[in-house]
């Protein structure tokens, strides 16, 4: 594997996992078994980065990665996401709602910090930047979430320049992920 890179805090393999597709999107997921055969060989193969979302599988992918990962926290990245997640309607069906508002990510950070067994999201990003929400007041919590230990970095998902610049003056900004798939 090619020399590792720095991200924000970190350092980090060129080529991380995106673990979306083990419980969400592109089709029929693989068994339990057959993700943990999939994350242990990232594993052996050098993969320092997972990354992952209160959105996938609306907490099970969370759920299915944490204790795979528990045992090698001291060696890779954990990222996960907020502000976008599986909310159920009153018809009782799970949908996504983007919601930034502090006290719901706030709410998103806890719940992921106890679906991945762990005390600390090493970079936690913004997954949707919610328009009816200063992204400011987005950025200024995922701050005190980290002052208070429970994250390390914080990113956001799929924003325009603009909107990096403010946040990046609320706090500085580790990472920006955008969507680079095949298949959408």
């Amino acid at each position: 594997m090619p020399s590792p890179r720095p991200l924000g805090p970190f350092t980090v393999q060129h080529v991380g996992l995106g673990c979306m597709n083990l419980s969400h999107a592109y089709g029929q997921p693989p068994s339990a078994e057959q993700a943990h055969t999939l994350l242990h060989a990232a594993l052996d193969a050098g993969v320092t980065l997972f990354d992952t979302a209160a959105l996938y599988g609306f907490g099970a992918n969370e759920r299915l990665v944490g204790p795979v990962l528990a045992p090698h926290r001291d060696r890779i990245t954990l990222c996960s996401k907020g502000g976008m997640a599986g909310v159920a309607g009153e018809d009782g069906v799970l949908r996504r709602v983007i919601d930034g508002h502090p006290k719901t990510l706030r709410q998103n950070c806890e719940d992921s910090l106890r679906r991945l067994g762990t005390d600390v999201i090493d970079l936690y990003y913004l997954h949707r930047w919610d328009m009816r929400v200063p992204i400011e007041e987005s950025v200024g919590e995922m701050a005190r979430l980290k002052e208070e230990g429970k994250i390390r970095a914080l990113g956001l998902s799929e924003v325009g320049v603009q909107a990096l610049r403010r946040a990046h003056r609320e706090h500085p900004i580790a990472a920006l992920q955008s969507e680079y798939s095949l298949w959408s």
